[in-house]
């Protein structure tokens, strides 16, 4: 490709958008401008006809006339005759509609047909006070509108969009002719310079090929002008007497550059295929290692959104968009704030996780403390979204701890740094149970377990006792088989701080559970029982004290050892 076309390519476009910029920014002010005008004129005149007709209508409060339909009647024709006064063109007609869209008042002969009324009735339902556009009487129309209570009436100020936009549309027209007389002569301009620039280039170009296919390094470029042009045969000749002196250099240097190349090659390979942005950091220095698959120990984190489906449909999809980003934001900040790691995100679910790449002492109590937190910042969260008039967010929390397979899945043309294996299903599988036991978070009994080994850190002060752990309050609500397996899981509740109630009413949840699983379900009824008087009808105690009833009469086979089915997830 010759140097003029790319010169084409390259400044025809800057000239062009920067013309197209320009000559937008003028139209875009100038519209703005125009229909900025209009559209106060029209929002003046619907203030004052409202003005107008309050005051109409305190005239006949005032005067104990307004159960009087004779003078109501009157001072709806004063408020019609008000408007006639204040249209000024042929096109602009005020009118108004009652709740059934029938039309109350105009200021000149309007017919709006069965299809336009419905489409308007809808639109002025709404009570959007801005600018709207609509097809009233056959015609496209931009009408402002109030309504009027003591009448009933939806009152209209319209104007028909071509006559409103009018001066808009003549702007456009002339940026237009503008910018396609500018572009014609930015082309005519540009061809010019080209050639002036080129047509020396190409004579130095003819000559340097002479000398390349004559291999003739004695030969030299003329040099015909004292610039830049003139520098370029210059520097050719010097370069053609050091050429041969050099050309072993030129092959190390090459050399290191193919080596520099793969290098970066392989640095953009690693920042496309790890997503964590630990895993980022932590190879960048090294980009040569790669992480292998290892097995560990660690917490894994899922939470989910209670309902979404319900949410969603409700939501327009801008509103629900931008409600999930505001979410996922504060979410996941607590998760990196607690030193945990954002695995991947599944639909509105997020899983987290905790000792990976990188593992801490106090990974599984950070993966509990995170989602307290999480739970925690929905209070925040929520209140802004009745401020803004959008729906709740209510979210379950399931946590579980054990051994998984740690490291990079996919293909070498995608990859994900993940975990799999059976811990990451209960922890999934937990989540779900939240619904099931309503609870807001729940954690398997590996994970309480974990939690109960001593965690002294260096960093600790020795007056802090050495079980970190002691800071939570822990319910246990059940032993439960998921879906796919037949061995038990405990499954606990979590807390930081107890209601006056819970601290009585835990522990005895905690005594009756001991006592169920001991067989002494009489016993355990009547702790249960009292929990449900003390939380005011607590669920997980209700649905314990009528299992213990039910074996106290019907006991369970000799081999019963507590455990749930589960049936879903």
């Amino acid at each position: 490709m010759k140097i003029r076309v790319k010169m084409f390519l390259v400044i025809l476009p800057l000239i062009i958008v920067t013309l197209v910029l320009a000559e937008t920014a003028s139209y875009f002010n100038a519209v703005n401008g125009v229909t900025a005008l209009a559209r106060q004129l029209l929002g003046f005149k619907l203030r004052e006809l409202e003005k107008y007709a309050d005051n109409q209508w305190s005239l006949l409060v005032e005067n104990d006339y307004a159960g009087r339909q004779n003078m109501v009647e009157a001072a709806k024709k004063a408020v019609e005759i008000y408007a006639k006064s204040i249209v000024l063109s042929d096109t602009e007609i005020i009118f108004a509609m009652d709740d059934d869209g029938g039309l109350a008042m105009t200021s000149s002969a309007l017919e709006i047909k069965p299809e336009e009324k419905t489409s308007l009735l809808a639109l002025l339902r709404t009570e959007n006070p801005g600018l709207q556009n609509a097809v009233i009487g056959g015609e496209k129309r931009v009408f402002q509108t109030f309504y009027f209570t003591p009448f009933q009436w939806f009152i209209l100020i319209s104007e028909k969009s071509d006559v409103f936009y009018h001066d808009a549309n003549r702007i456009a027209l002339q940026t237009v002719i503008t910018l396609a007389i500018s572009i014609a002569l930015a082309v005519g301009l540009l061809i010019m310079v080209a050639a002036h620039l080129t047509n020396p280039l190409g004579r130095i170009v003819k000559a340097m090929n002479a000398i390349i296919n004559s291999a003739d390094l004695s030969a030299r470029v003329d040099v015909e002008y004292q610039d830049e042009t003139g520098n370029l045969a210059h520097t050719f000749n010097q370069m053609i007497g050091e050429l041969d002196k050099a050309y072993g250099q030129i092959k190390r240097y090459a050399f290191d550059a193919v080596l520099a190349g793969k290098k970066e090659e392989r640095i953009r390979q690693i920042f496309q295929k790890y997503v964590p942005k630990d895993v980022i950091e932590r190879f960048f220095a090294s980009p040569e290692k790669m992480l292998v698959g290892d097995n560990r120990n660690l917490s894994i984190l899922f939470s989910d959104i209670r309902s979404f489906t319900t949410i969603s449909e409700g939501m327009a999809p801008n509103d629900l968009v931008n409600s999930l980003n505001r979410y996922f934001s504060g979410q996941v900040d607590i998760i990196y704030n607690r030193k945990g790691v954002v695995d991947k995100y599944i639909g509105d679910a997020i899983m987290a996780i905790w000792g990976a790449p990188e593992n801490h002492s106090d990974d599984a109590l950070q993966s509990v403390l995170s989602g307290l937190d999480m739970i925690d910042a929905l209070s925040g969260f929520n209140e802004n979204q009745r401020r803004l008039g959008k729906p709740e967010f209510h979210i379950g929390v399931g946590i579980n701890y054990g051994e998984v397979t740690v490291g990079n899945i996919g293909s070498e043309r995608k990859m994900d740094y993940t975990v799999i294996g059976d811990a990451v299903n209960l922890a999934s599988r937990m989540e779900g149970l939240t619904k099931t036991y309503h609870a807001e978070l729940l954690i398997s009994e590996s994970l309480y377990t974990e939690l109960q080994k001593p965690n002294v850190s260096p960093n600790v002060s020795p007056n802090v006792a050495p079980n970190v752990a002691q800071q939570l309050y822990f319910r246990l609500l059940d032993t439960v088989a998921v879906k796919g397996k037949t061995r038990g899981v405990k499954i606990y509740t979590v807390k930081r701080t107890l209601t006056e109630a819970e601290t009585t009413a835990w522990p005895l949840h905690n005594q009756g559970m001991e006592l169920y699983y001991r067989r002494s379900f009489r016993e355990a009824a009547e702790k249960f029982k009292e929990v449900y008087r003390l939380l005011a009808k607590d669920f997980n105690a209700e649905n314990l004290y009528r299992r213990c009833a039910e074996y106290a009469s019907n006991p369970p086979p000799a081999e019963w050892d507590g455990v749930e089915v589960m049936k879903t997830k």
